[in-house]
């Protein structure tokens, strides 16, 4: 089977998409939202995408969906994401994804899809009452990423085992007809430092869901939020080690070094040698700080943006127009590879 076109021969695109749920968190930001923020200077074309159509695999009340996916917007731009040097847009306003992903449904088998992780774990052991949406979403994921020709997905763990089905498909689609046309996409996988666990649980990951909001800093908190949720982090008796490993053992007080880390644009090594024998009386302070000077910025500038709707919407529409600007010529190729009169 070959392996498809060498992604050097694609023009370099990024592309990533995330579901609006409601609720951005701090792990978010720094697992997501900065990265792309960060990477638009880097000479490489971003999409991103509220990716609503994989919201609705489970049900959605509809006027929280479009409030969801304005939020998600304004997060994104609040965050750093431009709007021009990016493209911004919401995946049901591109119809090439459903079209792309409807060819895909018939590109990959039902093994394939039954063997996903988070199938399984969604759909529990009632599978025949879940979405045959739900089951199709991988399929649907795969068109979000090639209908750009995407060379480079960023991922977290959760995601790589989808990653990987959407290279199978590009892989068999290119077997199937012969071609070498659809890149086999590259995973950027996130850093431990970008990993942002719950501030009760340095085992668990930050969480929308924990009932607890105290176990997570939201990016719509304000300063006093921020600085209360971080003084009341749980920690351990113990000062701040004098190298890495010695937090190998501590998970609450790991995650606070890393979330110094990610926000201050150090590494944990640069934290340790700057705060070593600390106690947490003395670095809680001196994170909460930083939090807020970093974090209060994005809150305002959210509340901002989520109170015109018109601004959001015009700019998603606009984003969409570019979208389609690339994906149309992808999917019309596609028909004619697979046969369809045009």
């Amino acid at each position: 089977m070959s392996d498809g076109q060498p992604n050097s021969a694609f023009t370099p695109r990024v592309f990533s998409g995330i579901q609006p749920s409601g609720g951005l968190t701090l792990g978010n930001y720094l697992g997501a939202l900065k990265r792309f923020a960060d990477s638009q200077d880097q000479g490489v074309q971003s999409v991103f995408c509220m990716v609503d159509m994989h919201a609705i695999t489970v049900w959605q009340d509809p006027e929280a969906l479009r409030r969801q996916t304005r939020e998600l917007t304004a997060g994104f731009i609040a965050s750093g994401v431009d709007p021009e040097k990016s493209i911004l847009f919401n995946q049901s306003q591109v119809a090439e994804h459903a079209q792309l992903a409807w060819i895909f449904n018939c590109v990959a088998r039902m093994g394939w899809m039954q063997r996903m992780t988070q199938w399984k774990d969604k759909a529990g052991k009632n599978t025949q009452n879940a979405s045959l949406g739900l089951l199709a979403y991988p399929a649907l994921m795969a068109a979000d990423i090639l209908v750009y020709h995407a060379t480079h997905v960023p991922v977290g763990e959760d995601q790589k085992q989808h990653l990987e089905l959407t290279r199978d498909i590009a892989i068999k689609f290119n077997n199937d007809y012969g071609v070498d046309f659809f890149p086999v996409t590259e995973p950027v996988i996130e850093g431990a430092a970008t990993r942002v666990m719950s501030l009760r649980d340095g085992s668990k990951k930050m969480s929308k869901s924990d009932p607890s909001d105290m176990s997570r800093i939201n990016l719509t908190d304000d300063a006093d939020t921020i600085a209360q949720k971080i003084r009341k982090a749980r920690t351990d008796p113990e000062p701040l080690p004098d190298n890495a490993e010695g937090l190998a053992e501590r998970p609450e007080a790991r995650n606070l070094v890393n979330i110094y880390a990610a926000l201050a644009d150090l590494t944990v090594d640069q934290v340790i040698a700057e705060h070593a024998g600390q106690q947490f009386g003395t670095f809680k302070p001196a994170l909460a700080d930083l939090a807020v000077a970093k974090l209060e910025p994005i809150s305002t500038e959210m509340k901002r943006l989520t109170a015109d709707p018109a601004e959001i919407d015009a700019i998603l529409r606009r984003g969409s127009e570019r979208a389609r600007e690339i994906a149309s010529p992808i999917l019309a190729k596609t028909y004619e590879i697979v046969g369809m009169v045009r």
